[in-house]
């Protein structure tokens, strides 16, 4: 049965946390650095339409998988364009460039030199078929220089982004181009036989499924969920559900991740309704997608709540020895988030609320370079790699496209309602403002400083009506939860992972919510003398510095870190005391700062990081995690393999 819950519209919410706000200015300045034509010069090109002089951008957006990076920024400019903390003047701007976008498409699809409703803009192999890169997928012909580079991903990327345009902001022609690209993927994939369709599948597809399904569900034109479910790859999802062992080994984790959404919205848009008479029934579907998170949270996933060696998924707990330069692709968090985003608001159930904030806090804040506002690729998990960001205007990596979503939504899954109900998930300064309800509320929170949160009521309904007001009890809280209401104990109910109190609130009414927080040890599967820390929410890690910081590349054209910057990941304990009395009480070891969230080994150890920690200034991590967790923290230590004497 379906929970009806659901986010907060990204425009209720307000963001008031400095280190937010700022990340979110960096992003927005970022987006309007952009420049709309080059963006569609290649869409003109395909459509034999004038380019204005203008050429497509360097990098991966001038190659055959071209028009990936441009989906994701079409879908961060609606969500900034309905973001309240978004400037006026960058809105217009930003409003101003974006309907000119879909303008542009939609005269490109009036042109198209496919079939009807065609538009693309990767270089073209063939000028002559500019349909060839889903030919030759089609034919297993996928040298991705000269053949076809996953066609089928960009092309998600371009019609979600269409279709968020129009969600977010409303503008018709946006909808009118993606029907126009949902008609022609109809088209094309209602003629595949069994053996191309097993053929195509072969070849990633991002979110194909996920994407035409919401279009279903905004247009209730059937033939897009027919379309979508030419994507489901029930061969795989039936082997997920099996729990088997190392189903997941060897997989390219983003290209896998996607199909599960596609899966879960197949059942959150289709499963009870009526078609040609007929009820629905997609329950499996939702139980594809639980088996499949479940798998990758249990046995695929790291401190940070990123996964994956150079992108690919290793056998089951293999994590400790996959620990290199290319771990957690920034990409695969996005979408795992999206999952548990999702299957949260269909079950309520607070674990993947729980996944959510690990994520959100430990790998997505901590992928912007503060500074520039560039985000990360890979987030290394051996110890001792600095993080390196993506160049503005030459790379265009797939991580670049999703950091731009990333960093426009910060607000959008904080708060969730269901009926005269607000589920508070994220401790995140912010003010809410559910207009339709004329209810507000003001969070002040101090929970990445290790403290708790207050929660002011600065609207309340007229006429007066009870609200509930259901506060996650994180699964890092080191002891009760305690919600007071204008200075005395609330009375409430804990119930499901919530402490929830019910009132007809008054304007003022102020609770104040204390999470009790300690220092955790947690070691990996495949090795319980790789350790890591964590305080509250926060993954705790080394400050080693900004010097020689020395990068390289792999795969296509992607900057990794060259080298670690530690000649040692080893902490000798005392005599007598193992891992297991680390892991067990970590705080006997270290001594805790009073006026930041930081720790110090206490003279007993021995640490080996370099020949002079004490002076070294390199930026890296300690562990098997990265860099510093937010701008906002000072450096915190954390350990690598710990060993006794």
């Amino acid at each position: 049965m379906k929970k009806n819950i659901y986010p907060v519209r990204l425009s209720g919410v307000s963001l008031t946390e400095p280190c937010l706000k700022k990340a979110l200015k960096l992003e927005i300045r970022y987006l309007l650095s952009l420049d709309p034509d080059r963006w569609l010069s290649g869409f003109r090109e395909t459509a034999g339409l004038d380019t204005l002089g203008k050429s497509r951008y360097p990098g991966w957006e001038n190659s055959l998988i071209g028009g990936h990076a441009f989906g994701h920024f079409i879908s961060a400019c609606a969500r900034a364009i309905c973001n309240p903390d978004v400037s006026t003047a960058d809105r217009d701007k930003l409003c101003k460039n974006l309907t000119y976008i879909v303008d542009v498409l939609e005269e490109c699809q009036e042109n198209t030199k496919g079939k009807p409703g065609f538009i693309f803009c990767a270089t073209l192999p063939d000028k002559k078929n500019v349909e060839l890169q889903f030919d030759n997928v089609e034919k297993g012909n996928t040298n991705i220089f000269k053949e076809a580079w996953v066609p089928w991903y960009t092309m998600h990327k371009i019609l979600q982004g269409l279709i968020d345009v129009y969600k977010f902001t409303g503008y018709k022609p946006a909808l009118k181009v993606a029907k126009g690209l949902g008609d022609w993927v109809y088209g094309r994939t209602s003629k595949w036989s069994a053996k191309t369709r097993t053929k195509t599948l072969e070849t990633e597809y991002g979110g194909m499924n996920d994407c035409l399904y919401e279009l279903y569900a905004i247009t209730g034109k059937y033939r897009y969920a027919v379309a979508a479910h030419a994507f489901d790859e029930e061969k795989l999802f039936k082997k997920v559900l099996t729990g088997a062992p190392n189903v997941l080994n060897n997989l390219h984790a983003n290209t896998t991740i996607p199909k599960f959404l596609g899966a879960l919205k197949r059942y959150y848009c289709l499963d009870g309704k009526k078609v040609y008479g007929k009820t629905v029934d997609a329950g499996i579907y939702l139980e594809y997608a639980k088996a499949f998170f479940a798998m990758v949270r249990d046995r695929h996933t790291y401190i940070t709540g990123g996964n994956s060696e150079w992108e690919h998924f290793g056998a089951d707990g293999v994590l400790d020895a996959e620990r290199t330069n290319a771990n957690n692709e920034t990409c695969n968090v996005y979408n795992m988030l999206k999952l548990a985003r999702l299957l949260f608001m269909i079950t309520g159930d607070v674990q993947y609320a729980d996944f959510y904030e690990n994520g959100y806090i430990n790998s997505i804040l901590s992928s912007q370079d503060p500074k520039t506002g560039m985000t990360t690729y890979f987030q290394a998990m051996a110890t001792g790699y600095f993080k390196v960001y993506s160049e503005p205007y030459t790379k265009f990596w797939c991580c670049t496209g999703t950091g731009m979503e990333n960093f426009t939504k910060l607000g959008d899954s904080i708060y969730f309602t269901a009926e005269n109900k607000v589920f508070v998930n994220l401790y995140i300064s912010s003010c809410l403002d559910l207009a339709e309800e004329g209810f507000g509320l003001l969070q002040e929170s101090e929970v990445l400083n290790g403290k708790g949160a207050t929660f002011t009521v600065v609207k309340a309904p007229v006429p007066a009506k009870e609200i509930t007001l259901s506060f996650r009890i994180p699964d890092w809280a080191a002891g009760k939860m305690n919600v007071s209401l204008n200075g005395k104990k609330a009375p409430q109910t804990a119930k499901d992972g919530y402490f929830s109190v019910t009132r007809t609130f008054k304007e003022g009414d102020t609770l104040t919510v204390d999470i009790p927080m300690e220092l955790r040890a947690f070691a990996l599967p495949d090795n319980p003398a790789s350790i890591g820390f964590k305080y509250g929410p926060l993954v705790l890690s080394a400050g080693l510095g900004s010097e020689d910081m020395v990068t390289t590349t792999t795969g296509v054209d992607v900057t990794i870190p060259a080298e670690k910057r530690v000649e040692s990941e080893t902490i000798t304990l005392p005599r007598k005391k193992t891992a297991e009395d680390l892991l067990l009480d970590p705080a006997q070891f270290f001594e805790s700062s009073k006026t930041s969230i930081s720790f110090k080994l206490k003279e007993i150890l021995v640490l080996l990081l370099s020949k002079n920690c004490a002076g070294s200034k390199r930026r890296s991590s300690a562990v098997f995690f990265r860099g510093r967790v937010m701008v906002s923290l000072s450096t915190c230590f954390s350990a690598g393999m710990v060993t006794s004497t």
